[in-house]
């Protein structure tokens, strides 16, 4: 079973710690960055999550390598895209352990689509609860995190269609495809 639990005040202030981390290793480093972001459920204050954090690095696609190499610094591992294009994840160290950190290129799709369910959702309750509900269920349900991200696609093509995405942006998110654990790197 998956667990999801209630929003949790301290959520935000676990990713600020992340993010001043990431921010001071980066600029000692000489990496340009946009923004980083806390994106996922943890970020959408009243919404019940998977208690991970989500990070998102946001930079040029010519600072894509010096920032991973950064995060190779940390002691997280580089995964890859993992089938998500421009979006670029990284096993955490043990010390970090709760957390998923991507370095994701500015104005990619997949940075888009992360922004805008985080937005979405912030804004409308009615979305966000039943967006929840629907969590709640898949997390009862699901064998794997693979299948609880399944059970969920049609809500979340729902709120990115409520953002405003086209038909073809939340077609070409829905058709990438995560690896199962079994093929993610160890």
């Amino acid at each position: 079973m998956i667990a999801v639990a209630d929003y949790d005040p301290a959520w935000p202030e676990r990713f600020e710690r992340l993010r001043r981390e990431y921010a001071r290793a980066l600029a000692a480093a000489g990496v340009p960055v946009v923004a980083i972001e806390h994106v996922g459920s943890t970020a959408v204050p009243g919404l019940a999550a998977k208690p991970v954090i989500d990070c998102d690095i946001i930079v040029g696609a010519e600072h894509v390598a010096a920032a991973s190499r950064v995060l190779a610094g940390l002691g997280f591992r580089p995964l890859g895209e993992l089938g998500i294009p421009q979006r670029h994840a990284f096993a955490e160290p043990p010390r970090l352990a709760g957390t998923n950190t991507y370095v994701i290129v500015e104005g990619s799709l997949s940075l888009r689509n992360h922004l805008a369910l985080r937005d979405t959702l912030r804004r409308d309750a009615e979305l966000r609860e039943r967006y929840a509900a629907v969590k709640r269920r898949a997390a009862a349900a699901a064998a794997d995190i693979e299948e609880y991200g399944r059970l969920k696609t049609a809500m979340i093509g729902r709120i990115l269609a409520a953002a405003g995405l086209t038909a073809a942006e939340r077609a070409s998110i829905a058709a990438s495809q995560v690896p199962s654990r079994d093929e993610i790197p160890r």
